[in-house]
């Protein structure tokens, strides 16, 4: 399917010059009655240069055009071209999105232009800074809905060579970048409501989702989201329309089209019959963060891709603050921890890392650009300075461009504006932190008072290659309490070493780093850790809930890097028989998942299930006490997820009743498959239970289910769940599918490869699959299908031998011609990491299983 399009391209000429550089990737270019595939005329009527020659250069994606003579510096020109694009189903630029409703097979042409697919649907100049006006019309057939950025402005029913068509004409966009561009076409319908009589939301879906009420829930939490940005930026939304659309295909989790944000259905759309407050939860933050973009990234809008965090990094913190407004009730702000700090730490701790900024200049090809789009752009954040700062930005026009600098003068504008004392200028500590990789470990000896700071690395052997320009050492503000008082004022470790001799004690116990306001670990003198541990076990309230959580991510991974032992991290959880809260729980479970991708093949996976089993009993028992034996929903949120973790790990550890509840429940859905009786909180976890627990007929049922279903994010719990099963012959069928549109999407097939990976029994039927498959998903479904990041991450996340380090390092040279694309990175990660995981099952599993054997016997 092939769709075609003219363009003009009206520029004014800076420098003089006799080549046009502007970007096009997979057009065909239609020759013009000049007999070349570009022509070129001066604005105004003035003259232009006549045109030699044209051609593509694919590896930066030009198409470049040689001139008789140079332009005329000042001059505006017009450039035209006719081409014609395929529109694929590869998830970028201008592509294909299929699904069936009613029986009928539809079709959705819809868009994801960013970050550089622009140039797949039209010739352009595809740079952040380099904005423009778009004037858009598109022309679809009858009785389908275009949409774009701008409000409709005429749609009129005409012919065109005969054939009856609609064209939709749309109020021309903001002077925005090419990425942020929109263009769908579809049979959707929408829900609409005005927002303070200013202009119009409206969420748009496929008619069945619609008609059964998944909108509804987005269009309500859009306007106190979109309220509290307008009070947050002291700004009013700069746009005539706010449109959101759910497609069923999409490879991000949605897109902040300027006007048009795009979403995948799982995220965008809510059933209150069938999805869960998890669900519910990513809806509110998502839209909040691509909100936050309707004004930091598209009114203002980063220089170059090199500094990617200063749009996603802000978008995902504020997008906690925007929910936060929203759903008060449920302080999502805490969960920032979990879902932000621990994410990036674990990569941010490996020499394959990378500074929040680069030098332009290292950052030019597509795949370049698309590898910063990473857990460290997103949520690497320094939090404390985005909440004095973001209000200053200048975004008064849609002309502005901003980097680092512009960031750290404004920061420096805010701090003086609100008297906010610190200790060097806002460029200096900001520095430290964008411009060199990783992050410190602080060390507190309360025998001194002595406070050191070290690069943490989670192999403290491995090579670092990347120089510093300020020798891995930064400015770091350290909030800290003493035996459950916090300390009035922020103490600023400004060297390599200090002496703090208020911490200094050797009775009461210090904790540093209060609510996780900074970015780095905290490292004790073993006598500290010992009073902090004692203090867990005798009453754990004492220390902030959020720090319980950090306490245990510090030990394990300093455990990790052989900075504390082994024991001491596993002693942390000890405490656990007394905890509810669902944050320590998490960061417990987090830290315990890497010990059952290393172990889970070797003789401590027994004792190790019987010592989590004995740790999570209490748990499944307080939640069973308080929902009066699942008949009722706990109250907050947090207790909510915790629920969630206590019947997944005690079905997983083998707690009997765990096991028959969640087998009794699924196998009354089997008996009445129309009356699904599952609390949707819990249907993720009793769907993989009881795949786990059950065999063919289970997984059979599962898959009728999953291709059934209309709600997606029910649709996506049964596609997770599938991969629980402990049959071999079902789980290559699964993976098989993956290479089948027709019966799991592309955009989900990276989601299918890695849930089956992270099953112990489909590891490695996963990496095979891999390894067999690559040349063909590398080549066939292209960058805008498959995460290839991520997947070549989770497939490799057990790899803890020499023979698996080995089958690794064959498949890089194996495919080096095929190459890794936006995996590059990854795939240098995962060598470091597998290098890591061997030398750290060999330091660490006997005493793991020591340990854990004395804890059974206790």
């Amino acid at each position: 399917m092939h769709s075609p399009g003219h363009s003009t391209v009206e520029f004014e000429c800076v420098d003089e010059t006799e080549l046009i550089l502007i970007h096009s990737n997979k057009l065909s270019y239609t020759k013009l009655n000049n007999a070349h595939i570009v022509s070129l005329i001066a604005s105004g009527g003035g003259s232009a240069p006549s045109i030699v020659s044209s051609w593509m250069q694919p590896k930066t994606q030009y198409l470049i055009t040689q001139l008789n003579n140079k332009l005329t510096q000042g001059q505006k020109y017009q450039l035209y071209t006719e081409f014609t694009g395929e529109l694929a189903d590869d998830l970028a630029g201008f592509y294909r999105s299929e699904y069936q409703e009613d029986g009928v097979r539809k079709i959705v042409a819809t868009s994801q232009m960013h970050p550089t697919h622009a140039r797949k649907v039209f010739p352009c100049f595809d740079e952040p800074a380099m904005k423009a006006v778009f004037y858009i019309t598109l022309i679809h057939p009858p009785g389908t809905v275009a949409l774009s950025n701008g409000m409709e402005k005429e749609i009129v029913n005409t012919t065109i060579d005969g054939i009856a068509v609609t064209k939709t004409k749309f109020e021309p966009t903001k002077k925005m970048s090419t990425y942020l561009l929109a263009i769908i076409i579809s049979d959707y319908t929408h829900l609409s409501k005005s927002f303070l009589s200013c202009f119009q939301i409206r969420i748009w879906a496929r008619r069945t989702a619609i008609e059964q009420g998944q909108g509804h829930y987005a269009l309500n939490v859009t306007g106190p989201v979109l309220d509290f940005f307008q009070l947050y930026y002291n700004i009013s939304y700069p746009l005539s329309k706010s449109d959101q659309i759910a497609l069923p295909d999409f490879y991000f989790g949605a897109m902040e089209n300027w006007g048009l944000v795009t979403y995948r259905e799982t995220k965008l759309l809510y059933d209150p019959l069938t999805s869960s407050n998890r669900n519910k939860e990513t809806t509110a933050t998502i839209i909040a963060h691509e909100l936050a973009h309707m004004w930091f990234g598209n009114l203002v809008t980063l220089q170059w891709w090199n500094e990617v965090w200063l749009n996603e990094g802000f978008a995902s913190y504020v997008s906690y603050l925007g929910a936060d407004h929203a759903e008060p009730a449920w302080n999502v702000k805490d969960l920032i921890i979990l879902d932000e700090v621990h994410r990036v730490f674990a990569v941010d701790a490996l020499t394959s890392s990378h500074p929040l900024s680069s030098k332009e200049d290292s950052i030019i090809l597509p795949d370049q650009i698309s590898e910063q789009f990473d857990v460290i752009s997103y949520s690497k954040v320094h939090r404390a300075y985005y909440m004095y700062s973001i209000t200053h930005y200048s975004m008064k026009n849609s002309d502005t461009v901003y980097n680092k600098n512009t960031f750290c003068n404004l920061c420096q504008q805010a701090v003086e504006a609100n008297n906010v004392s610190l200790p060097r200028p806002v460029n200096d500590i900001m520095n430290c932190w964008v411009l060199q990789m990783g992050f410190p470990v602080v060390t507190i000896d309360t025998t001194t008072g002595k406070v050191s700071q070290k690069y943490f690395l989670l192999d403290p052997e491995s090579n670092i290659k990347v120089k510093s320009p300020y020798n891995y050492e930064w400015l770091i503000p350290v909030r800290w309490m003493k035996s459950g008082e916090v300390q009035r004022d922020i103490w600023w470790l400004m060297e390599k070493e200090a002496v703090n001799l208020e911490m200094c004690n050797d009775s009461l116990w210090v904790l540093a780093n209060i609510n996780i306001t900074g970015y780095y670990r905290v490292n004790y003198d073993h006598g500290n850790w010992e009073r902090l541990i004692t203090q867990l076990n005798s009453e754990h309230q004492v220390i902030p809930v959020i720090n319980r959580a950090q306490l245990m991510d510090d030990a394990f991974n300093l455990a990790r890097a052989q900075l504390v032992s082994t024991t001491l991290a596993l002693k942390t959880t000890s405490y656990l028989l007394m905890e509810t809260e669902y944050i320590p729980w998490q960061s417990a479970l987090d830290n315990l998942h890497y010990y059952y991708l290393m172990l889970d093949c070797t003789e401590v996976y027994q004792p190790m299930q019987d010592y989590i089993k004995k740790l999570v009993t209490p748990l499944f028992l307080y939640f069973k006490n308080m929902t009066s034996n699942w008949t009722h929903i706990p109250d907050r949120l947090t207790d909510q997820y915790n629920q969630v973790n206590a019947i997944r790990m005690a079905c997983r550890t083998g707690v009997t009743e765990c096991q028959d509840l969640t087998t009794t429940w699924f196998k009354q859905w089997m008996d009445s498959p129309q009356e699904n009786l599952i609390d949707p909180n819990l249907r993720s976890a009793v769907y993989c239970s009881a795949m786990a627990a059950g065999g063919e007929a289970e997984w059979e049922f599962g898959w009728w289910q999953f291709q059934g279903s209309s709600v997606a994010s029910e649709a996506s719990k049964l596609m997770s769940a599938l991969a629980c099963t402990k049959n071999k012959t079902l789980l290559e069928r699964y993976l098989s599918y993956t290479l089948n549109p027709a019966m799991i999407r592309k955009q989900d097939a990276t989601s299918v490869i890695t849930s089956v990976a992270s099953n112990r029994v489909g590891h490695s039927l996963a990496w095979d699959f891999v390894r067999k498959q690559w040349e063909y998903m590398f080549t066939q479904y292209g960058v805008g299908s498959f995460s290839f990041a991520s997947m070549i991450s989770e497939v490799t996340a057990r790899f803890s031998t020499e023979a698996e380090l080995q089958q690794l390092e064959e498949f890089v040279e194996e495919n080096s011609a095929v190459g890794f694309g936006s995996a590059t990175l990854a795939v240098k990660q995962a060598v470091e990491r597998t290098k890591a995981n061997i030398k750290w099952l060999h330091q660490n599993k006997q005493e793991i299983l020591d340990w854990f054997n004395s804890q059974i016997q206790a």
